[in-house]
């Protein structure tokens, strides 16, 4: 009796098991997975070929994973299953510590982080350094500086920044680890949050002959922010508020993608309501802006090196500055730069997270 009921019970799972597969198989693809933010394999094309090789069910197996139904429910009932019975630290490499989710940085990657400085090096020797204006280099933590502590590992964060002010003599360090702490942070996001760093940006701000005047007005996003970690751990986490400054400066800066040739303000409300709403300052992560500021107090000016963290500081920076070219060399070779910038003795600022120097092979 026991027998045929296991049997039973095998032969009810199997048959949900292939009906969910071909419902995967014959149901429209999704494209994209709003909550992961990444494109979701697609069918495989079916060829005696790709099926001789092996690459039809590799890449089939990818597919049915990728589009299988309800698996948003699935990978959620998965997670908490992972993190509340089970009591695993991480799912996926991602890790949760007081009502923050963040990435696994682990370990410390010296060839990547040599690779970034070199790369930034060449920058300064090629466009920079028979140039007058200053140069200066800081660095973002992420979220596990301030969480890791025993329970996680982490990366050697001083030496990370150790490496890097050895690869660049050339720039003038600045410190603004200390203006930092966990709550200036998304909880299910990378990035920090704008209305939480104004002291930051003074710091930087200060530290480079600049002033901000500190005062604002705080704009909140009319939906939740659930940001990359969201998706990524899977857990049914809360949403945020988006929260963005402006003064009657920054209200009169005008920012201009020079790669799409639009022409705004600091931020962007379509891509507030797109998928990703931290794209809201300066259109998210663009190969090269500029932000005037018909408003500034003096005529000086900064190009920013940076990644997606510098999106939503440069608004705040653009008070102490008439112009700000912001650069990221992931999308932009460096070895082409003078055909787009002109260098004529701006300050510069190289500003980039411990999140692209540990895994830099992106910057050209």
């Amino acid at each position: 009796m026991k027998k045929q009921q296991a049997l039973i019970s095998l032969l009810i799972v199997g048959a949900v098991f292939t009906s969910m597969v071909l419902a995967a198989w014959l149901l429209p693809s999704k494209d994209f997975s709003d909550s992961e933010r990444r494109r979701l394999a697609q069918r495989p094309e079916f060829s005696l070929s790709s099926v001789k090789s092996g690459r039809f069910m590799s890449e089939f197996e990818k597919y049915t994973q990728d589009q299988f139904p309800l698996r948003d429910k699935l990978r959620m009932l998965k997670a908490v299953s992972v993190y509340d019975i089970f009591g695993r630290l991480d799912n996926n490499g991602i890790y949760i510590k007081d009502g923050y989710a963040a990435k696994l940085e682990y370990p410390l990657e010296e060839d990547s982080v040599t690779h970034a400085a070199k790369r930034l090096a060449y920058v300064y020797e090629k466009y920079l350094a028979d140039k007058s204006g200053k140069v200066y280099l800081s660095i973002v933590p992420d979220k596990s500086y301030f969480l890791a502590g025993e329970d996680y590992l982490s990366m050697d964060y001083n030496r990370l920044i150790e490496l890097m002010r050895q690869g660049m003599p050339f720039a003038e360090y600045i410190d603004i680890i200390g203006t930092l702490d966990i709550s200036d942070y998304y909880k299910t996001d990378t990035h920090w949050r704008q209305e939480k760093i104004p002291d930051t940006a003074a710091h930087l701000a200060a530290a480079m002959g600049a002033s901000l005047s500190g005062q604002y007005t705080q704009n909140k996003l009319d939906r939740p922010f659930h940001g990359v970690y969201y998706g990524q751990s899977a857990m049914p986490l809360p949403g945020e508020e988006i929260v963005y400054l402006t003064n009657s400066v920054l209200d009169g800066c005008i920012a201009t993608d020079h790669e799409s040739g639009t022409v705004g303000g600091l931020y962007d409300m379509d891509k507030a309501a797109g998928k990703d709403p931290y794209e809201l300052f300066l259109s998210g992560a663009l190969p090269l802006v500029t932000v005037e500021n018909p408003n500034a107090e003096n005529d000086r000016e900064l190009v920013l090196f940076r990644d997606s963290f510098g999106s939503s500081i440069a608004p705040l920076l653009a008070e102490g500055y008439a112009k700000i070219t912001l650069v990221d060399t992931r999308y932009l070779r460096a070895d082409q730069l003078d055909k787009f910038i002109d260098f004529h003795g701006q300050d510069v600022l190289f500003l980039y997270s411990t999140l692209l120097l540990n895994s830099s092979s992106t910057l050209t």
